[in-house]
């Protein structure tokens, strides 16, 4: 049975300080923790401890280390979360458009469409729910406006109000027979269906933990994504620096589909001066704790 009593600010630094973590200013140390929890922050100390089951923390383990690393999270956060906007209103606008001129502007709604009727209902209640608890202006017109038309509003006001993550699963249960599913992958230097589905997924679960603020650095991500053979657009030239399959797990590759993605839409973008500044920043951060690559800002697609 958990037995642990609950620990006040200061006892919280004796037990640090006990552990062999350096905190030479321990009221300082206080502010921070009254700001940022204990167990948020072990996420960022757990690796400087040797002896893991009891805490006990490495030689020059150092409380200013903790928060630097804290900080350059949070900051990476804020970038990629920036990144990833720009790529949600693109995959928005090119779904909105392609799929209301091939099919007509309800196709979001229409299951002949879909792989999976299943998960398109998932899809359409979450819609639902944004739709009915919207304040939008637009939305409140339009069901003024057209109280006997029962279905959804047409997919450029619908649409508008729906998260990333179900549009991504929106374009990745389209059936593989509608050209508009090849035409945006092509437009966004995927080629083809095949592999922009993954792309998006893993995007989508790196935007929900910058939402929520979780963390990024050295966390082992889920799921997987395909890579390109060949990519149309400018990639990695060195093969070394490819990540391999093992290696999908850490940010480093989904950092570069984001690359990849943000470049087709606005190539004179800075995030690869912004990631490079973020690194100078922080010197004590290890980039291979996020699977960065030897030399990474010299291959074509960083440049």
């Amino acid at each position: 049975m958990f037995s642990k009593k609950a620990f006040t600010l200061t006892e919280q630094v004796k037990q640090l300080q006990e552990r062999g973590l350096y905190i030479p200013n321990s009221k300082l140390a206080e502010r921070y923790l009254a700001n940022i929890s204990y167990y948020r922050l072990g996420e960022y100390w757990y690796v400087m401890q040797a002896d893991k089951e009891n805490h006990i923390f490495k030689p020059n383990s150092r409380f200013s280390d903790v928060i630097a690393l804290y900080n350059f999270d949070a900051e990476l956060r804020l970038l990629l979360f920036d990144v990833i906007e720009k790529i949600e209103i693109s995959l928005r606008t090119k779904l909105i458009y392609h799929l209301s001129h091939e099919v007509d502007p309800w196709w979001f709604q229409n299951f002949e469409l879909f792989n999976d009727s299943r998960a398109l209902v998932k899809t359409l209640a979450n819609l639902q729910e944004e739709v009915e608890r919207s304040k939008d202006i637009t939305l409140k017109n339009h069901f003024k406006k057209h109280k006997d038309d029962k279905r959804f509003p047409p997919a450029w006001k619908s649409l508008e109000h729906t998260s990333f993550g179900a549009l991504s699963k929106l374009y990745g249960n389209l059936k593989h027979t509608l050209k508009a599913k090849d035409i945006i992958a092509e437009e966004f230097g995927a080629v083809n269906h095949t592999y922009l589905p993954s792309w998006l997924q893993s995007i989508a679960v790196i935007r929900n933990f910058c939402a929520h603020h979780s963390r990024l650095w050295n966390r082992n991500l889920p799921g997987t994504v395909k890579l390109l053979p060949k990519p149309p657009n400018p990639w990695i030239l060195e093969k070394e620096n490819v990540p391999k399959q093992h290696e999908f797990q850490r940010l480093y590759i989904h950092m570069c589909l984001m690359r990849y993605l943000v470049n087709t839409i606005k190539p004179d973008n800075d995030f690869s001066i912004r990631l490079n500044e973020l690194f100078n920043k922080y010197p004590n951060v290890d980039p291979g704790a996020l699977g960065m690559k030897p030399h990474w800002q010299e291959e074509p697609l960083w440049k």
